[in-house]
């Protein structure tokens, strides 16, 4: 996390409940620290623009959709939730089909405008993270994402009158109750896969991912965290696995 804070004028403060244990105060969405990620280091920009770059070439030269892929994902677009536990229901079943490495995933459950990121690139709209995902799977040997743990964490954001008495003695008065929720749910998995190259080069990383969801429990932010560095990552892939370890 950026930082705790609870400071003593009238402001709105955030209470997590991770895991929706006890509150406690912070100032910014959930650290994802059960990977212990390597990513807090600033990505290259040079790095971000180069795998910009080569998906966009592996986009235009992939094929379209078969019929079978688009009737597919109609029947999950009409999927519809009312809370996050149907959220966290429908991830599951995802991570279950081993959506990051079909390509098969909920959109439904996606804003049209969501953000995806992981430490190599950035960028907005579910469909734009469905042809990322397909253009992938041909690449895949022997692949596999095993997920380890996912849960539901929501902030209470409360708001805070500190109160003093004679300038000697002073207290906080919860102004008006809780203003606003936000719910996130937090998943941890493991990715590991051979890549249908010459070398067959083997990439094997530990991460998480923060599911961020608005009011109508629509994904708005999907960002992932790596136990490597976005050069560590990338290095993967000039490999060869001949040799090395097969963890």
């Amino acid at each position: 996390m950026v930082g705790l804070y609870c400071s003593y004028n009238s402001l709105s403060s955030p209470f997590i409940l991770q895991r929706l244990h006890g509150p406690r105060c912070s100032s910014t969405t959930p650290d994802n620290n059960h990977t212990k990620t390597k990513t807090k280091t600033k990505t290259p920009q040079i790095l971000k623009l180069t795998v910009s770059g080569v998906t966009e070439l592996l986009r235009l030269f992939s094929s379209n959709q078969t019929r079978l892929e688009r009737e597919s994902d109609k029947e999950r677009e009409e999927i519809v939730v009312s809370g996050i536990d149907d959220v966290v229901i429908i991830l599951k079943s995802d991570y279950e089909n081993a959506y990051f490495v079909t390509g098969v995933f909920t959109s439904a459950i996606y804003a049209e405008d969501c953000i995806f990121e992981d430490p190599t690139i950035r960028f907005r709209g579910k469909e734009l993270y469905s042809r990322n995902l397909k253009l992938l799977v041909p690449f895949f040997d022997c692949p596999s994402i095993g997920l380890q743990k996912i849960e539901k964490v929501v902030i209470l954001y409360v708001k805070f009158d500190f109160i003093s008495n004679n300038g000697m003695v002073g207290y906080l008065h919860i102004n008006q109750g809780i203003n606003s929720k936000t719910n996130f749910v937090l998943a941890t998995w493991k990715l590991r896969t051979y890549l249908k190259l010459p070398w067959r080069p083997l990439i094997c990383i530990d991460g998480s991912t923060i599911y961020e969801l608005d009011d109508w429990f629509k994904i708005v932010r999907h960002a992932e965290s790596w136990n490597v560095s976005a050069l560590e990552a990338i290095g993967q892939i000039f490999t060869p696995s001949f040799g090395r370890p097969n963890n």
